[in-house]
């Protein structure tokens, strides 16, 4: 299965779907293009431009194309957050899309922009799982459960599902009125049977209306952290499927069998993150069911000499520098295929107004501040980071700087989103580290709900990610995997006390001012706690453990512009690796972002 380039992009990379020739006539054949978890990375070479002419050129291949999304395509960089996923929904729609589901982070702007997102969209969203709760009760979903095209010979369903957890990965506040009932809800299950139940009720439906093959595009992913509502366990307990085209997990899995309840096997896709590759999916006259991608590092690859170096092309550009459809035009000797100039220039037009906005340079860094290992694992939400240490810091220091007693900071590490990082800083670079608009709010809280939080956020250490993982500043904590996690939540991952058994989480130590040394936790003691809207007021991660705190000071400035405060006040703006305000004042803290492993605060045994 070595031609989808040379279908799609006029390449000289090989698939063996079907004959390549641009004089063959078009197959019957479908095919599928998909996208998942983009998360509005709209200046990555393979982008919308980019799909809309590999769509093009898949319609002189095949008599049926289609073009869908996994969800998660409307939040993540500020392309997307600076006007709430608009214009990042305008290239879907002008690129041809043709369906999608909803992902967590389609809740992220609250449920009336969930709503906007759906409506601005021309091409319908589906979800079998979405519904509204009236007296407690469920009502009618809110969106269709499955949506049939009939193309050829072919009548093909996509069945949608959203995960469960886009109640704590997202914001629960959103789902619930202003008495704090809720008046949305999304199935799952303590053992993911409601969501199971929807998506075989979604998938009976679909063949009682004709479906001849019914395909699930759900946002579920595969991550153990996810467990029980991943495509992997749905598809195990439900029957009807050909094949799942999945999301959320940021995987790529290129056509993995997964057995049904029944024992059939069902195709399972999903095409990574942050538009590093397209899928195709192509379903033969036949009934079968292949998987591929278009990867851009490929495509690099075969524009570099015997020495590594990118060739020029005849402008004597470097070809890395050319984005895009001019990028793939360049390298294979001008081929033409159709030019979606109206794409580009949508993008381009929003790229450039956003850049202009917020690209002043306000500090720099030799460091990297950074959140991967070298080999592209995330750190950020299951250890520490320098990123996440620097972004609970400028937590720490907004609140110091302006003379309020501040003890500890706490950053979820799934709102820390950059990659390396280093050289010149912008506002840009700032909303490159949190993309989310939450604010920073201070609350004054107990040692025991320090502790409950840390013992929250640590559950899937050792497992697994979290975003709820919390990066700190202020205080210092021990992991021990050896001992299972126990803390208790409710049906929607929302915490509902303290572990059944033994905290994992140990040895809590907080910075004292005073004394300029770590000293244990006191469980009874009072402590002022810094942190964002999502993770202290709006349960966000699932951390509802704040009962009773005091608000101190609520709703103070926006995630971005706490660290672009803290980089102020660096001297000069120059990030060093010891040279933080913070540490000229407090001398003995751990404070050091020499390395991405970060200072030293969080260890995990």
């Amino acid at each position: 299965m070595k031609k989808l380039i040379a279908l799609v992009l006029s390449l000289a990379m090989v698939f063996s779907l079907v004959a390549c020739g641009g004089t063959a006539a078009p197959t019957e054949d479908v095919a599928i293009l998909f996208t998942n978890d983009v998360h509005t990375y709209i200046d990555n070479p393979l982008s919308y431009d980019v799909i809309a002419a590999v769509k093009g050129e898949l319609a002189t291949q095949y008599k049926n194309v289609l073009l869908v999304d996994a969800g998660d395509h409307a939040q993540g960089t500020v392309y997307g957050s600076m006007d709430f996923g608009k214009t990042v929904i305008e290239l879907m729609n002008s690129a041809g899309y043709d369906l999608a589901t909803l992902g967590n982070h389609e809740f992220d702007y609250s449920m009336t922009g969930t709503m906007d997102i759906i409506e601005w969209a021309e091409f319908p969203y589906i979800s079998a799982n979405f519904y509204k709760l009236e007296n407690g009760q469920r009502t009618e979903n809110v969106l269709d459960s499955f949506k049939i095209f009939e193309l050829g010979g072919h009548k093909i369903a996509f069945v949608g599902a959203t995960t469960p957890e886009s109640f704590t990965k997202s914001t629960p506040a959103y789902f619930q009125n202003e008495n704090g009932e809720y008046i949305y809800g999304i199935s799952g299950g303590d053992n993911g049977e409601d969501l199971q139940a929807d998506v075989q009720k979604a998938i009976d439906e679909a063949k009682k209306a004709g479906a001849t093959t019914v395909i699930g595009l759900g946002h579920l992913g595969d991550d153990p952290s996810s467990m029980p509502w991943t495509s992997e366990e749905t598809i195990a307990k439900i029957s009807g499927l050909n094949a799942f085209i999945d999301g959320h997990s940021h995987s790529v899995v290129e056509g993995d069998k997964v057995a049904d309840k029944d024992g059939k096997e069902v195709v399972l896709a999903q095409t990574g993150e942050y538009f590093d590759r397209i899928g195709l999916m192509v379903i033969t006259a036949a009934g079968e069911i292949k998987v591929d991608h278009i990867e851009y590092e490929e495509i690099l690859e075969k524009v570099k000499d015997e020495n590594g170096n990118v060739k020029l092309n005849d402008k004597g550009e470097e070809i890395e520098e050319i984005v895009g459809y001019k990028l793939v035009s360049e390298l294979y000797g001008g081929a033409q295929w159709p030019v979606y100039e109206d794409v580009k220039e949508l993008k381009d037009g929003w790229i450039k107004k956003i850049n202009d906005e917020l690209g002043a340079n306000i500090g720099k860094t030799a460091l990297v501040l950074d959140n991967y290992e070298a080999d592209g694992t995330r750190l950020v939400r299951k250890q520490e980071t320098n990123t996440g240490d620097f972004a609970a810091d400028a937590l720490y220091y907004l609140f110091d700087d302006m003379d309020m007693d501040v003890d500890v900071a706490i950053m979820n590490g799934g709102g820390v989103r950059n990659k390396a990082i280093t050289g010149d800083i912008s506002f840009l670079t700032c909303k490159e580290i949190h993309t989310f608009g939450n604010v920073a709010c201070l609350q004054t809280v107990t040692g025991q709900q320090v502790l409950d939080a840390l013992e929250w956020g640590a559950q899937a250490v050792g497992v697994g990610e979290s975003g709820g993982f919390l990066q700190v500043a202020g205080v210092t904590y021990t992991v021990d995997t050896s001992i299972p996690s126990t803390v208790q939540k409710d049906d929607k991952g929302v915490w509902t006390g303290g572990p059944t058994g033994e905290y994992r989480v140990k040895d809590v130590k907080v910075y004292n001012k005073d004394t300029n040394q770590y000293e244990d936790l006191d469980l009874n003691a009072k402590y002022n706690m810094a942190g964002n809207s999502y993770t202290l007021r709006s349960l966000g991660d699932g951390f509802n453990m704040f009962d009773g705190a005091i608000n101190v000071l609520d709703y103070v400035m926006v995630d971005y512009m706490v660290l672009a405060n803290y980089i102020m006040g660096f001297e000069n703006g120059e990030i060093g690796a010891t040279n933080s305000p913070l540490l000229a004042t407090y001398p003995n803290m751990l404070l050091d972002y020499g390395t991405t492993y970060g200072s030293g605060r969080i260890t995990v045994k």
